[in-house]
């Protein structure tokens, strides 16, 4: 039945072609039976032509011009009168007309996917006038399609998923393919879709290209992905018909259809018992295929004797359950554990319950090992008091620790002296005593925490630490005083019973019951007339005046002293002086001044008075002085005394000297001839020049004799003179003389070539020397070489 229907749909179409061909390629004009009239004016003709549609096929190869139609007019005689002229859309550029027979033909290749049918205008002219002969008339020349587009899938290549484990006929997605040809004419555009590859997992609907299923049971963990190829083809399908294809990749996404397996039944796992309290001992996984939220898991421990010991979490990441400890471990205690631990699914899809229980259990055994652990304290923190006024030696408490090992080696005692820097403590390193170091005093501080080291004698490197808080007890050491600096004031015009100042104190020991003071004036205070003190008992006191009529000029300022007793046991007291100044008040009683000076100053001098006294004073002193320096002058002499030493350089003032190379600024002769007779005379008041002293003739006398008379005068002129320095000192001159047994030490001979002395030695003496020995040694590598 099916096939029927697709023949007879095609007889109907190729009916249909003939027809269009056979009555309509000559479109002619056709006289109508009514003959045409003319009018003047604005009269029209009646039309005398009737028009069809023009047909023409696609895609034309041929070289020559295709014949579309032809135009013909009841008025055109074949005389060659009418001429044919054509208008619209592709005219003279696609469509040519012949203006004396009207023939119309296409010059170039028609699309009917670029333009399905064009629209033009035709006219007939009379050729001698112009006019025409026959109104305007439109026609449409439709291009006629033929199978020259395949099929094209527009959105491909195509993407797409369905779960494993789907049963057979689960829509996967649906491909579509566009074909650009006519889909009102034959089969051009009628596609159907086939399955190139991909079979036999998945088939496609024909006509509707509805991807599915075609296998049950698919399993993501064997393969999860798959390439299909699908073709659509048009003309139905039948042959000679194009086609096209495109690529599907179908991914099988993931169900839970794997319960998780430990790969083992057992594990082992060796701790040491010093590990830390939240430490990770162990990472244990179950196997699961699944992957994302299907392969997500919980771990718990579900029996054992560490149910309190140990606790198992997961981790998110890797799904893997970790293993953690909750408590200290002791080998001395216990030394293993058994675990039962169960891992289970946590999404578990009911279709697939049936492949099993979706859970597994292991065994974790956890062996404890022994280590060497430090001391340990019996308390945490131990708490001691003693009394301020224990006494060195006295005994606070004890601490106790032991060896926590089977070995129970001996431990041995310390205090850690960055906890106790002024060492008011000591403790016994065998009995853990802890006993008082230095006297205490809780008002510098009143607790002391400090850390005992205990340290095992076999194995110093252990060492434990323990806590201790000593207290100190207060005992009544410190007498009271006045809680502040008072500044009291009383006014010359204050009355009797008047309140000038309210006192408290303050004590820095600290009874159990709180302070209570008791204040009161000293014996020598008590009978005085101008004030007198009442206590409050609050722990304060107050001042009154006796009397009125206070006066500066008499008395400007009160001692009065006060004796305060605090309740300690035994109580202590002391005496405090409240200093009170007189003033001058005004109305509302505020000092305004309290200085006495103030009534002095009038019957004395004035400011100005002490001014010009003191610049009196001044001008004296400088007078004074002048006249002190004018005769210290004059006693100096105006000439150079032949006793001075003449080894003193006259050179002019503000001129630099010419350092070793000046051979001028000093004459050695002198040195050599103390006998020289002095000629010049100098005079100090005039203005030295420099004067290059010529060298005098002299016997030649051993140069060390020379020296030795010369330090011989020089000491005895200086022990004579009781104002000379001390001249037992032997200055330095640059030179050694010629009986010297080292000779010249100046560097200007070293580098003569006939010198005998050798300075390679130098080079031996290490890289401090380098420099001397680079500059006067005789080696391949010497500077002046």
């Amino acid at each position: 039945m099916k096939l029927g229907k697709v023949e007879f749909c095609h007889f109907l179409q190729i009916l249909a072609l003939f027809l269009c061909l056979s009555g309509m390629n000559q479109a002619e004009l056709s006289r109508s039976r009514s003959k045409p009239y003319f009018q003047s004016g604005r009269t029209r003709t009646k039309r005398s032509w009737v028009w069809n549609q023009f047909f023409v096929l696609e895609e034309y190869m041929g070289t020559d011009p295709l014949y579309v139609g032809k135009l013909h007019s009841d008025v055109d005689k074949g005389d060659g009168s009418i001429k044919y002229i054509l208008s619209g859309e592709g005219a003279s550029s696609i469509f040519i007309i012949d203006e004396n027979t009207g023939d119309i033909h296409a010059t170039k290749r028609l699309d009917r996917e670029e333009q399905a049918y064009y629209t033009l205008r035709a006219q007939a002219l009379d050729r001698l006038t112009n006019k025409p002969v026959e109104p305007e008339s439109e026609f449409v020349i439709k291009i006629q399609d033929i199978n020259d587009n395949e099929p094209k899938f527009l959105d491909g290549p195509y993407t797409a998923g369905v779960p494993e484990m789907s049963p057979v006929g689960t829509s996967v997605v649906q491909v579509t393919a566009t074909d650009a040809d006519d889909p009102t004419y034959g089969n051009s555009a009628r596609v159907v879709y086939s399955i190139l590859q991909g079979q036999p997992y998945f088939s496609v609907e024909p006509k509707t290209g509805v991807i599915k299923t075609a296998l049950p049971n698919m399993d993501r963990e064997a393969k999860d992905q798959y390439l299909l190829v699908i073709q659509a083809k048009d003309m139905v399908g039948q042959n000679g018909g194009l086609s096209g294809t495109t690529s599907v990749t179908v991914t099988l996404t993931d169900v839970n259809d794997n319960p998780p397996r430990f790969p083992r039944r057992s594990y082992q796992y060796n701790v040491p018992e010093s590990l830390p309290v939240a430490s990770v001992v162990a990472r244990i996984k179950a196997a699961d295929a699944d992957v994302g939220p299907n392969a997500e898991m919980e771990y718990k421990i579900v029996d054992g004797d560490g149910l309190g010991v140990f606790k198992i979490s997961v981790d998110k990441d890797t799904q893997e359950g970790i293993i953690i400890i909750q408590k200290e471990l002791d080998f001395e205690a216990k030394t293993s554990y058994t675990l039962r631990i169960e891992a289970a699914n946590m999404h578990v899809d009911p279709r697939f319950l049936s492949l099993g229980p979706f859970s597994d259990m292991t065994t974790v055994k956890i062996i404890v090992e022994d280590v060497d652990e430090p001391p340990v304290f019996t308390s945490r923190l131990y708490s001691m008091v003693v009394s301020e006024a224990a006494k060195v030696g006295t005994i606070i408490g004890t601490v106790a620790a032991h060896d926590p090992d089977a070995s129970n080696s001996p431990v041995r005692y310390s205090i850690d002296r960055n906890t106790d820097l002024e060492r008011y403590f000591n403790i016994d390193a065998n009995s853990g005593v802890i006993t008082t170091a230095k006297l205490l005093d809780r008002e510098t501080n009143a607790v002391h925490n400090i850390t005992v080291l205990a340290m095992e004698s076999q194995n110093p490197a252990q060492i434990g630490r323990g806590y201790v808080a000593i207290t100190i007890l207060d005992i009544n050491d410190n007498a009271p005083e006045f809680a502040m600096e008072y500044e009291t004031t009383v006014c010359e015009n204050a009355q009797p019973g008047q309140v000038i100042q309210k006192i408290s104190a303050i004590d820095k020991d600290d009874p159990p019951n709180g302070h209570q003071f008791y204040f009161s004036l000293t014996a020598e205070a008590a009978n005085n007339h101008n004030f007198t003190l009442q206590d409050n008992k609050d722990n304060t006191a107050t001042v009154l005046t006796r009397r009125n009529g206070f006066r500066r000029q008499e008395q400007s300022v009160f001692y009065l002293p006060i004796f305060i007793v605090d309740s300690g046991s035994p109580s202590l007291s002391s005496t405090n002086t409240l200093t009170i100044r007189v003033c001058d008040c005004d109305a509302d009683g505020i000092a305004q001044t309290c200085n006495a000076e103030a009534y002095i100053l009038p019957a004395g001098l004035s400011t100005g008075a002490l001014i010009a006294i003191l610049a009196c004073v001044l001008t004296l002193l400088v007078l004074v002085l002048l006249i002190v320096t004018m005769r210290r002058r004059k006693k100096e002499p105006l000439i150079f005394d032949e006793e001075r030493d003449i080894r003193e350089n006259i050179v002019r003032y503000d001129d630099e000297g010419g350092g070793e190379e000046d051979t001028e600024a000093f004459d050695m002769a002198a040195l050599r001839n103390l006998n020289i007779i002095r000629d010049t005379k100098t005079r100090r008041d005039v203005t030295p020049e420099i004067q290059f002293l010529s060298r005098p003739t002299f016997k030649s006398i051993p140069d060390n004799v020379i020296f030795r008379e010369f330090i011989w005068e020089r000491l005895k002129e200086a022990d004579v003179d009781p104002c000379a320095p001390p001249y037992d000192s032997l200055q330095t001159y640059a030179f050694e003389g010629n009986g010297s047994v080292a000779e010249s030490l100046s560097s200007l001979d070293s580098i003569s070539s006939n010198s005998d002395q050798n300075y390679d030695y130098l080079s031996d003496w290490g890289p401090r020397f380098k420099r001397l020995a680079d500059m006067y040694g005789t080696g391949p590598d010497c500077l002046y070489s």
